[in-house]
């Protein structure tokens, strides 16, 4: 099977079964989506969701939020991964929007990247998500599933991974293609145990035809 072959079958699955993907973290605003998103590093989105509700109540603006005592932000995240070193983030990344960018999250991932607890998996996030932009957000899931399957071969990192997906899917998809493969991941190619019982990519999966010709 080529390259392309297996990108195109896999897209093909994904989009049968999966025509509209979207982020499981809860927001109503772009800048409370980047609160989330830097809150669910290393941490479940199950989780982010049951703190973010009362900080965006509290915070609704970055305006309010640069405002803040760390004192203060740090009661409503504490239940979450690194809490200390998060409230810093948040804190920094607001005073940072409003004195540099207007009080506007910029929508370039350079500018993006500049803003405290921003790496380039979350600038990537802010673009394909709040605007719609053909980016690929490589985390976890995303690193993994792709070496699994067969989409990359043994990327060393990240931004390697990136870099392969973002040559091979089309541009159009790959702000769905980010999902897909988070959702994939979380739910069935799952770390320690992947589900290929019940897993419709298998015809496209290199893990899948090895572990099969070892029985």
């Amino acid at each position: 099977m080529t390259v392309k072959e297996r990108f195109e079958g896999v897209s093909q699955w994904f989009e049968a079964t999966m025509p509209d993907p979207k982020t499981e973290l809860e927001y109503d605003t772009p800048f409370h989506l980047l609160l989330a998103v830097i809150l669910s590093a290393q941490c479940t989105d199950k989780r982010v969701n049951i703190v973010t509700p009362p900080l965006f109540e509290a915070y609704p603006t970055a305006a309010h939020l640069a405002r803040a005592t760390e004192e203060e932000v740090y009661e409503y995240i504490k239940s979450v991964t690194f809490p200390n070193n998060k409230t810093r983030h948040l804190l920094k990344a607001a005073r940072m929007i409003v004195d540099e960018f207007g009080g506007e999250l910029p929508n370039d991932i350079d500018n993006l990247m500049r803003l405290p607890g921003v790496g380039r998996k979350t600038a990537n996030v802010m673009l394909a998500v709040v605007w719609g932009e053909a980016a690929m957000a490589v985390d976890t899931h995303v690193f993994r599933v792709s070496n699994r399957i067969g989409l990359t071969n043994n990327s060393k990192n990240p931004h390697a991974t990136e870099k392969t997906l973002v040559k091979h899917f089309p541009e159009e998809k790959l702000a769905k293609a980010h999902h897909w493969l988070i959702l994939h991941g979380r739910y069935v190619c799952k770390a320690r145990r992947p589900d290929c019982l019940n897993c419709g990519l298998t015809a496209f999966c290199k893990h899948y035809a090895k572990s099969t010709r070892a029985k």
